[in-house]
């Protein structure tokens, strides 16, 4: 560990407004799904052990820039992360908690898809400090799974997520909704089946076709057809009422809990607070010097490797954000959260204030609410957020 490390471990930590998180990417998956646009690569041998004191060494990198620091939650993303050895887990959290320190009952979430093969690994991620799980289960139709291009069926599903109950205080499994030929019928159908097995967080993402992935080619081609925006808005409305009725409440547009079960890793985000990534294609936002950072790793996993070893971090961009784009992505975040963006907190970062006419002009097309300085989107605007987005920044 380098001396600037070691010597700025016995500072005080640092509190950052929004928290401070420390998210890990893992490339590697058993095959690529075709909806999937993330930095994923399908490996047949990993070497783990060296892959572990890479991600080590980007760490100590990361720590370097961001001074001591309260880490609020840490993240394993892919890419599939149930890929790695419960041990590879365990060595990452351990020189985690060596660089910084943890809050008291952090926050671990380790991404996983539901094989039989990585559910055996379960037990051992717990013994490592994983405390949340959050597995990829997309849907609970055997055909629906295939088209989705996922490898597990609906029963081996259903089978990780009743051993994820019994292994980890806290679970959340992902489905993906607004498919071909779904209706909202279908759909209720399907989301009162996985509420039957859902613990306390569920996040439920309408089907979009990414640039660039296979997906979009067929789609394109006209392979198939995806419901009409009508009719995924009746899915996505309807969806708030079913978890609502079941005590999960939409604290996100795509994102459900039960009261004190939100994700406090993507509140981190949502809230514009600070996060140190490492690994392939990871992203930072990190204050140093009195300046918010941005950070981009390397994206091709050989790459990001050889520079770590090379150098010491994999990092191929860092950028200082300027205080108006940090009002930006403050309100990009915030207005997907429920709970909204603080207007004041808006005009410390960027020295300026929101136009109070574009606020009225929203509010009143019922699009955004504004009260004792705080402005949200509605249930109509968070359906049309981007569109909100381009008037109230423009």
């Amino acid at each position: 560990m380098p001396a600037s490390v070691n010597s700025a471990a016995r500072e005080a930590p640092r509190e950052t407004e929004g928290g401070f998180a420390v998210y890990v990417h893992w490339p590697f998956c058993q095959s690529k799904c075709p909806y999937c646009d993330f930095n994923s690569h399908v490996v047949a041998n990993i070497d783990q052990a060296r892959w572990a004191r890479a991600l080590a060494r980007e760490l100590e990198h990361m720590r370097a820039l961001s001074g001591p620091r309260r880490v609020r939650s840490v993240f394993f993303g892919g890419g599939t992360p149930s890929l790695m050895l419960p041990e590879t887990v365990d060595a990452v959290l351990s020189k985690i908690a060596s660089l910084w320190t943890m809050e008291e009952g952090a926050e671990i979430t380790l991404e996983a898809n539901p094989t039989s093969v990585e559910a055996d690994r379960f037990r051992g991620y717990r013994a490592a400090g994983v405390n949340r799980l959050s597995l990829g289960v997309q849907s609970l139709d055997d055909a629906e799974l295939k088209f989705l291009g996922r490898l597990h069926s609906a029963e081996e599903a259903l089978r990780a997520i009743a051993l994820a109950r019994e292994t980890f205080p806290r679970l959340s499994f992902d489905l993906i909704y607004a498919r071909p030929g779904q209706t909202a019928e279908k759909w209720e159908k399907e989301l009162r089946a996985a509420l039957a097995h859902a613990a306390d967080h569920l996040s439920l993402y309408q089907l979009t076709i990414e640039p660039e992935t296979a997906f979009a080619r067929l789609y394109e081609k006209g392979a198939f057809a995806l419901p009409e925006d009508e009719e995924a808005a009746d899915m996505y409305a309807l969806t708030g009422e079913v978890c609502a009725e079941a005590g999960l409440s939409a604290y996100e547009v795509s994102n459900y809990a039960a009261p004190g079960a939100e994700s406090r890793h993507n509140l981190v985000y949502w809230r514009y607070g600070d996060y140190a990534g490492a690994g392939p294609g990871a992203h930072g936002r990190i204050m140093a010097g009195g300046k918010r950072l941005a950070t981009r790793a390397r994206r091709l996993p050989g790459d990001w490797i050889d520079s770590v070893e090379r150098e010491g971090h994999g990092v191929e961009a860092m950028e200082d954000i300027a205080p108006a784009e940090q009002g930006d992505e403050m309100m990009l975040m915030g207005l997907r959260l429920a709970e909204g963006v603080s207007l004041a907190r808006y005009a410390r970062l960027t020295g300026s204030e929101i136009s109070s006419a574009r606020l009225e002009a929203l509010a009143a097309d019922n699009l955004l609410a504004v009260k004792d300085g705080i402005v949200r989107a509605t249930p109509e605007g968070r359906m049309l957020l981007d569109a909100v987005l381009a008037r109230l920044l423009a």
